[in-house]
């Protein structure tokens, strides 16, 4: 993951705060699975960025493996679920971004073994 920006105010007020919230959004992303690889978006490497502003607006910056993928709406449905659970986040934009490029070397480790890439 390349960017996740959050900050540290009344809500967060420490590095530790701030980090341990960083921890929760990214688990909860991990319950979000693409349906036809049946791999989280995280492990994936689907997830760009995540930034959580002072007012809980919570903006994830998400590519898909393709341009066309007909389980976009699906994937971001479900990204807006999982996050409710997470009492700083009032609001939440899932902003689709197609640069870089995805490729298989954004997976994990966890996410090449279980599709049997080397």
């Amino acid at each position: 993951m390349s960017d996740i920006n959050i900050p540290i105010n009344e809500v967060n007020s420490s590095i530790e705060v701030a980090e341990e919230l960083k921890t929760r959004i990214i688990d909860q992303l991990e319950y979000v699975i693409d349906p036809e690889l049946g791999i989280d978006i995280v492990n994936l490497g689907l997830v760009y960025g995540i930034e959580l502003n002072d007012e809980g607006h919570c903006l994830i910056n998400l590519t898909l493996t393709t341009m066309g993928c007909p389980l976009a709406d699906l994937i971001t449905d479900e990204i807006h679920d999982v996050l409710k659970s997470i009492d700083e986040i009032k609001t939440t934009e899932v902003q689709l971004v197609w640069y870089p490029a995805w490729t298989t070397d954004r997976m994990t480790r966890y996410a090449r073994i279980a599709l049997g890439i080397r």
